[in-house]
């Protein structure tokens, strides 16, 4: 009936998510130690939030951040980063740049404030609330943005003037951006600030700035406007001078770093105590933030807390976090945010070794990929989660392997790795075409591991035709069997769901329910879908075709009526794919699981759940759909059956049923592009007593671990 299970286990191999989606390969560097070869192991620098287009965009127009202790902030110079606004311990404040936003309105009313944040709240024109003070009272004053252009801004400024039509009252919403008036500098905030309120009294846009030097490392200015360019600076010019013939007024120089401090009045103005709001001003400013406690919690970050220092910038106009911290403490967060910290002390080693190399190659790589950030803090460089995800247990085993990297022929091995390889890893011809020669096939069978402790899940059939896989603790076997041989059970509880797939997806409506009394057949019995075996499916030929869409260098087919593993690699993962007879001309392997609608690993058979092959005697094969009837030869003499209900069997006694329409299941192993070491393989290999370097002497190369 055709291969239409799976493969043979000894063609199975996998990837894991964990891993970093990256070109691998090694840095050549010209010494056999790590010192020698110039690579720093000293400090790191992790891209939280970052705007690059293509090869990395996570964004947000303002952070918020906080500390358990007193905290700093100031703008990075020659000479160090000097405090100039300071924080108490658990205070709250707020940073963005100085670019290009939409100023929607002004108003002294709280509510038309909330109501015109809310409504813009739910597009994407994200706003803030600027509190100014001008003696008469306080005047809120709605924003929205960052934008990379003057045009974006322009063309915001046109939406957000429909969306909060109805509070604005008569006036327009109006692009600002980052050239100022200086009307003077003052020997304290509070002088300052008393001088922005006067200029603020008659209507026009005044803030403190505080700039590097003076006495108290810092010198006060009052800044007048926020014009989007030359024209609109000149105009505030003549609008102030107007009302306030005796101020003198000169031109900012924009390449100076400052930090511009503002009232932040939140979501709900008046309703809660506002809080400072740090604009970092200045052509290729840095603003450099740090705890006494080394500690600062980013709200916009999930709340994580983070160790080090945080770095804010303008790339691409965009908002850009970098959090800078020792290197072998971000190890700390990564190895415990890549493996659970209860797994072994050697895998935990083996992880911490293969972080610290693969973050080592991407601090001296000239290739620069993030620009401003040696990584990010997502699956596309390595997991960092901050100081939540450490734990004694990963302390330990990043200090017992402290400075010790990979080196194959004195150079730093880029060490991806990936969740579990499915039996088998890797091969880079199987991922991206690139890799080195310390990456390689060979057996992980220890990825099993995985599935201890997992649940067996029935695949049955009901009564009115529906399959689906119901969870081996809600089954109960009747001892009876079809005709065929195929087992007969019923539940143990009432309203018990059949599941889709087998694993239990809560976003997910079941399949069918069934109650005590009724009856299903079992079509097979598989493992819970995990990282090891997995199913996923069945996808339609609409559902392909969308998620191929701008996947492949030829289109797809409009229509899928056929899909096949036509070629596969060393350890059985599929490099390609026909779909009609036509290849699908992805970039590169890997790039099957995003374009086949986010597989986990490559190692996988598709199963056509409309049709099936029969196999004769003579050899020769014959498909069968769920739309056609089929001969069937018995005792009786020769006889018709409807392709659709008709339940098959292969030869190791599994079935399943034909449906009408043809679709698409995947059946496979692993989890993620399989390259290079396997945690799960590494935790196997670690229960049966393996070290932390045979473990990574087996998932890699030809390789040396060598310490700093």
């Amino acid at each position: 009936m055709g291969n239409w299970w799976r493969t043979k286990a000894g063609q199975w191999g996998s990837k894991g998510i964990l891993a970093a989606v990256l070109a691998t390969g090694v840095l050549q560097l010209p010494a056999e130690t790590a010192e020698a070869a110039g690579t720093s192991m000293d400090q790191i620098r992790v891209g939280l939030f970052l705007d690059l287009g293509s090869t990395y965009k996570s964004t947000t127009p303002v952070v918020t951040l906080s500390s358990g202790q007193s905290w700093s902030a100031g703008v990075s110079a020659s000479s160090g980063a000097p405090a100039l606004v300071s924080f108490g311990a658990n205070e709250t404040a707020k940073f963005s740049v100085d670019g290009f936003r939409v100023k929607v309105l002004a108003t002294s009313d709280a509510k038309t404030a909330a109501d015109a944040y809310k409504k813009l709240n739910a597009t994407a024109d994200k706003p803030v609330i600027f509190a100014a003070s001008t003696g008469a009272g306080t005047v809120y004053q709605v924003y929205t943005g960052m934008y990379a252009s003057l045009q974006a801004a322009n063309d915001a400024a046109a939406r957000t003037a429909k969306t909060a039509a109805g509070q604005l009252n008569g006036q327009t919403p109006v692009v600002t951006g980052g050239n100022h008036l200086s009307a003077g500098t003052y020997a304290s905030e509070a002088e300052a600030a008393a001088a922005a309120q006067q200029i603020q009294a008659v209507g026009a846009d005044a803030f403190v700035a505080v700039q590097p030097g003076g006495d108290g490392g810092g010198r006060y200015a009052v800044w007048v406007g926020e014009a989007a360019d030359v024209s609109g600076l000149a105009a505030v010019r003549s609008a102030v001078s107007a009302k306030l013939p005796a101020a003198t007024l000169s031109e900012v120089d924009a390449s100076q770093p400052a930090l511009i401090i503002r009232s932040d009045a939140g979501s709900s103005p008046g309703s809660t105590a506002a809080v400072k709001h740090i604009v970092v001003s200045g052509t290729n400013a840095k603003g450099w933030i740090t705890s006494s406690g080394d500690q600062l919690k980013v709200a916009e970050r999930s709340g994580r807390t983070y160790r080090g220092g945080m770095e804010i910038s303008m790339v691409n106009g965009q908002l850009a976090l970098v959090n800078e911290l020792p290197f072998e403490q971000y190890l700390y967060a990564v190895v415990g945010g890549e493996v659970p910290s209860s797994w072994p002390e050697e895998s935990l080693k083996a992880q911490a070794v293969a972080a610290r190399s693969y973050a080592a190659f991407q601090i001296s790589s000239s290739n620069n990929k993030f620009k401003v950030a040696d990584v990010v803090d997502t699956t596309l460089s390595q997991v960092y989660n901050g100081v939540a995800s450490e734990a004694p247990s990963v302390i330990g085993a990043v200090d017992a392997t402290e400075g010790e990297v990979l080196l194959q022929n004195g150079n730093v091995v880029e060490a991806v790795f990936s969740s579990n390889a499915g039996g088998a890893s890797a091969d880079p011809t199987e991922v991206w075409n690139s890799g080195g020669a310390a990456f390689g096939t060979v057996e992980s069978k220890e990825d099993v591991a995985a599935q201890n402790g997992a649940k067996t899940w029935y695949h049955v059939l009901l009564s009115n035709g529906i399959t689906g896989y119901v969870r081996e603790d809600n089954v109960k076997e009747l001892g009876t069997a079809t005709a065929a041989g195929l087992a007969k059970v019923t539940v143990t509880a009432k309203n018990t769901n059949v599941r889709p797939l087998p694993l239990i997806q809560s976003n997910v409506e079941p399949a069918a329910q069934m109650n005590p009394g009724d009856t299903a057949v079992v079509l097979e019995q598989v493992k819970e879908s995990g990282t090891y075996d997995w199913v996923r499916g069945p996808y339609t030929s609409a559902e392909l075709v969308a998620t191929l869409k701008g996947k492949t260098s030829t289109a797809a087919p409009s229509t899928i009526s056929t899909l096949e593993v036509t070629k596969r690699g060393p350890s059985g993962r599929a490099i390609q794919i026909k779909a009609n007879g036509q290849i699908l001309d992805v970039k590169y392997p890997d790039m099957f699981r995003s374009a086949l609608n986010g597989l986990p690993s490559t190692l996988f058979d598709i199963v056509p759940t409309g049709s099936y092959t029969v196999l004769s005697a003579n050899g020769t094969t014959t498909k069968v759909s769920g739309t056609s009837d089929t001969s069937v030869i018995s005792a009786s003499g020769t006889s018709s059956i409807a392709g659709k209900g008709t339940i098959v069997m292969n030869g190791d006694s599994k079935a399943r049923r034909i449906e009408a329409g043809e679709a698409f299941l995947f059946v496979g192993r692993g989890n993620g592009h399989g390259l290079g070491l396997s945690q799960w393989g590494a935790k196997g290999m670690a229960d049966a007593g393996y070290g932390y370097q045979d473990i990574l002497k087996h998932y890699y190369q030809n390789v040396t671990i060598v310490k700093e």
